[in-house]
Parts: C-alpha cells; sequence; structure tokens
C-alpha cells in the first residue's frame, strides 16, 4: 500500500469521526434543506447555543458544513450534496440492520416456545 493510500484512510477516517457524533449528524439534518442562520439551530435542535457552536466549528473544519455572512447573521450550510447523501445511505444501512435483528430476534422467541 502507498504512503498516499495510507494518507487516504486516515482523512477517511478523520471525517468518518466527524460523523460519530449525534449532535453533529441532527445538525446536518437541519442544514439539509437549506441553509440556517446559526441563531436558529439551537432552537431546531433543542441543542445550547455553546454546544451548537463547537459542533458547527467542527464540521466546518472538516469542510462538512460553509459558512456565508450576510450583514450580522452567519448562515450555515451543508458543504456538498454528498454529505447528505451518505448520512441517508448510513441511516439505510442501520435500518436494514435493526430489521435483520428484529427478524433474528422473532426467530429466536419462536424457537424457545417449541
Amino acid at each position: 500500500m502507498s504512503i498516499n493510500e495510507k494518507r487516504i484512510f486516515q482523512l477517511h477516517a478523520e471525517i468518518c469521526k466527524t460523523f460519530s457524533s449525534p449532535v453533529r449528524l441532527e445538525i446536518i439534518s437541519k442544514l439539509r434543506d437549506g441553509r440556517k442562520a446559526v441563531n436558529e439551530i439551537p432552537a431546531l435542535t433543542g441543542v445550547r447555543q455553546a454546544t451548537v457552536s463547537q459542533h458547527l466549528a467542527v464540521l466546518r473544519q472538516r469542510g462538512v458544513v460553509s459558512t456565508k455572512r450576510e450583514g450580522v447573521n452567519v448562515y450555515y450550510e451543508v458543504a456538498n450534496p454528498k454529505i447528505t447523501q451518505a448520512c441517508d445511505l448510513m441511516r439505510e444501512v442501520l435500518f436494514d440492520n435493526i430489521a435483520i435483528m428484529n427478524q433474528i430476534y422473532q426467530k429466536k422467541e419462536v424457537e424457545a416456545q417449541v
């Protein structure tokens, strides 16, 4: 494996870490329909402004969201539509896994009754 491939895997792992926070995933979800002012996001998520700001900083540093200033307002938006597509794909995998686990659980319950 080349050094470049190892670096790509390292960067891939770092971007995946960005999505390891439920708060960050919720922020991304709230931004999927378009940009939001920074002061709107706490009301949409139920998360304190200081916490939202910390998570937005991580998302911005990793290139997941971008900002635009208009007057006194700062707006955040998802930097690339592929980000929400990736989140949707992972959610589909999650639901598939839940369905499989439910089938296994139900099968075990039936076997236990026999």
